[in-house]
């Protein structure tokens, strides 16, 4: 299928958000990291608050239904400033010492960051999330530091970044947590093959 992708902007931001909450409703990671209390809120919130920041500072993709979301951040990508942080702080409660407390390998050295991918599960299964990952590679890879790394806690999703030219680094059990795979791709064939 071809898809209509775009660099997305802050008018895009709640809609994306909204994509992504519906992509990450029941996602390990979040699920444990996030308070149940009014956790879908709390989530529609950390991901605007943090697809702002990678609008500011990265690349966020987004298709013409806005289905479909991607948000990469460059390996010298500043913190979020600190009003995000706070509210960041306020919106993680008592799971962010949790949180910040796991330990995840360090991640590759100049490497970008794939932060999120997500799809609506309306438009789950045509491609779309292939086609969004595409696009953000040709775009690292030919940017000044073709490599990426990401982490995921869907055992499912590996395969996609496999298929991706992605390869597993590291598998860590989170205590009392899920399991997140660490992965990371060197883009350079990227260009050349024209993947």
């Amino acid at each position: 299928m071809n898809f209509q992708l775009r660099r997305a902007t802050m008018d895009d931001v709640p809609s994306a958000a909204a994509t992504l909450v519906d992509a990450f409703d029941s996602y390990p990671w979040t699920r444990w990291s996030i308070p149940a209390d009014d956790y879908l809120a709390r989530l529609e919130r950390l991901q605007a608050i943090y697809l702002s920041h990678a609008i500011e500072h990265g690349l966020v993709l987004i298709s013409h239904d806005r289905d479909g979301v991607a948000a990469l951040l460059p390996p010298d990508c500043p913190e979020p400033d600190t009003q995000r942080q706070e509210e960041i702080a306020e919106l993680m409660g008592e799971r962010l010492e949790i949180m910040f407390g796991a330990q995840l390998p360090a991640r590759p050295e100049n490497s970008w960051e794939l932060a999120t991918l997500g799809v609506a599960k309306s438009s789950a299964g045509r491609g779309l999330g292939s086609a969004l990952l595409r696009k953000s590679l040709w775009s690292v890879a030919t940017s000044p530091f073709p490599r990426v790394s990401l982490e995921t806690s869907a055992a499912q999703n590996v395969r996609l970044y496999q298929r991706h030219g992605f390869v597993l680094s590291q598998c860590t059990d989170i205590e009392e947590g899920p399991r997140v795979y660490s992965m990371r791709a060197e883009l350079t064939d990227h260009l050349r093959l024209g993947v």
